[in-house]
């Protein structure tokens, strides 16, 4: 390269360094602004998380990039990233109580990592929140007596021993759940105590800096309008509240989560005993590749009790696992006879069962691949 030619690549680069500088700057300053609105919408209740004003946002933001001719794309993508830093950002602001006159909040489990999550929320919230393990429980009679919420968080295997032993809650405490299944707790809560009930699923790990944007599932079982403040406030965290029939919830959780979590564990198994070297599965991965071979990993990363008791936790789940297995003997024996045929025909009718929804995965696919190659280590 000529000097002259360096000289005008080091003048373009200079160029480009001083408007990241003042990107930099007005990012600082939005995030700025952001932490302003997060200090109003706590103080007045307002939901951290508002999907409408979200969509309205990009869409404008969207139309704009277009006719600047930067892509509707890469702003969404930057403005998405900068919505979730503002998320993590607020993780110890505090939010507005909307039950002040609440007695105390008891967390059965609460020094346990989901139970955490929420005894912090609760206790930005304002609310005076006491812990309960196993190893006080002979203290339980006078923690409980003054108790105007109580939140059984303990494993799955312990959850419907330690909700019968509740039979002296004051009747008008709220009695709540954390568990993965709903039908069995909700119904032991039902019988053991006469005051207002709740099962709460939430659909994330305890590893979350945000409840932001984050799902709980819940099942309504005495008195909801007893507890109607506490959804409110679970929103005004900034979670997404979806309400479930507890038998249907079950039913779904055997495919969302113990199905997709008993064939993560024998892939996991499966690679563990071919034995690859994982160095080199990593550097002949493609980013789709790479983030699957993530998302198995992940798995083995967490509690193995924790999903042992997901996958051991329904009966559903075994019946559910013997008909795949008869699937993926099915589909193993057109391989073994070199149906290919059968094949291309079978994986046109799951196709035509996906219908729309395999565009939108595809779409939705591409948007996490395109982060998953940015993220990639070089």
């Amino acid at each position: 390269m000529s000097e002259k030619s360096c000289d005008a690549l080091d003048k373009l680069r200079d160029a480009i360094d001083d408007v990241d500088g003042k990107l930099i700057d007005l990012l600082a300053k939005r995030l700025a602004l952001v932490a302003d609105v997060g200090e109003v919408k706590s103080e007045a209740g307002v939901p951290i998380y508002a999907p409408e004003r979200e969509a309205i946002m990009l869409g404008k933001r969207r139309a704009e990039a277009e006719i600047a001719g930067v892509g509707g794309d890469l702003i969404e993508d930057i403005l998405r990233r900068l919505m979730r830093e503002s998320y993590h950002r607020e993780k110890d602001v505090g939010f507005k109580c909307l039950n002040p006159q609440l007695r105390d909040v008891v967390i059965i489990g609460g020094n346990g990592k989901l139970g955490t999550v929420f005894k912090r929320m609760l206790e930005l919230s304002g609310y005076n929140v006491k812990v309960l393990e196993k190893e006080q429980w002979d203290q339980s009679d006078a923690l409980l007596s003054n108790a105007g919420l109580v939140i059984v968080s303990v494993p799955i295997n312990l959850t419907l021993s330690i909700i019968d032993k509740l039979t002296n809650l004051p009747d008008d405490c709220i009695l709540v759940d954390l568990t993965s299944t709903k039908s069995k707790p909700l119904a032991h809560m039902l019988a053991v105590h006469q005051g207002p009930v709740l099962g709460l699923h939430p659909m994330f790990g305890p590893d979350i800096a945000s409840l932001a944007k984050q799902v709980i599932i819940y099942c309504d079982g005495r008195d909801s309008d007893k507890y109607q403040w506490l959804l409110e406030q679970i929103s005004i965290w900034g979670a997404k509240l979806t309400l479930a029939d507890a038998n249907e919830h079950d039913g779904a959780m055997t495919l969302v989560q113990g199905m997709r979590h008993f064939t993560t564990f024998v892939y996991g198994q499966h690679l563990a005993a071919e034995n690859p070297n994982m160095d080199k599965l990593l550097e002949y991965s493609s980013p789709i590749y790479r983030l699957e071979l993530a998302m198995v990993g992940r798995l083995f990363a967490q509690d193995s009790q924790l999903y042992a008791d997901i996958i051991f936790s329904s009966n559903e789940n075994t019946k559910m696992f013997s008909r795949y297995l008869a699937r993926f003997e099915m589909a193993n024996t057109m391989l073994l006879s070199g149906d290919r045929e059968g094949f291309i025909n079978a994986f046109q009718e799951v196709s035509q069962w996906f219908g729309d929804y395999s565009q939108q995965f595809l779409d939705e696919s591409k948007n996490l691949l395109m982060k998953a190659h940015d993220s990639r280590a070089v």
